[in-house]
């Protein structure tokens, strides 16, 4: 019981020098300075499901993770995937659905890919919006929303392997 008690009393002792210990760390690191993340949340890769019929705009809300405020404009890029990771029957781009705007504008892409903008590099959330079409074809529809790496020579948006792309299935 004795040697319990100044066991005790030798770690409170050394916990409380522990706590007192201050750390000079890094403000940061120079190359990591204009280095960013965009993100689905919630932050996982995990897919969904929707009804071809609904009328109301499919929602994938994106994280964009900063702590500085830049005289730049970070630029997140995502694109439409509809072959590769088990998509068998492709959902198509006008006909089953459109990338669209919050108010459900269309938004036109010669080569499948999108660009969300936080102005000055402000931490903040944004949303990707899609319309279904209710396409009368039988059968799902597949398709990935996915969030791409973005390199420039001011600024790097990049993803992490967990939330990076949604599945998207068309019932």
């Amino acid at each position: 019981m004795k040697s319990l008690k100044y066991i005790a009393i030798a770690f409170l002792s050394v916990m409380i020098m522990a706590s007192c210990e201050k750390k000079d760390y890094p403000k940061g690191v120079d190359e990591l300075a204009h280095h960013y993340y965009a993100i689905f949340v919630p932050n996982t890769n995990t897919g969904v499901t929707v009804s071809r019929s609904q009328a109301a705009l499919v929602k994938f809300p994106v994280q964009f993770y900063s702590t500085f405020v830049r005289d730049y404009d970070a630029v997140a890029r995502y694109t439409v995937v509809t072959h590769g990771n088990g998509i068998t029957s492709p959902a198509i781009v006008g006909q089953d659905f459109n990338i669209v705007d919050k108010n459900g504008n269309p938004i036109s892409s010669p080569d499948s890919t999108y660009s969300i903008v936080f102005k000055k590099a402000v931490q903040a959330m944004d949303t990707i919006y899609i319309k279904l079409l209710n396409n009368s074809t039988p059968g799902t529809r597949k398709m990935e929303i996915q969030i791409m790496d973005n390199i420039t020579s001011q600024f790097e948006v990049d993803i992490f392997s967990t939330a990076y792309r949604r599945p998207v299935t068309i019932n």
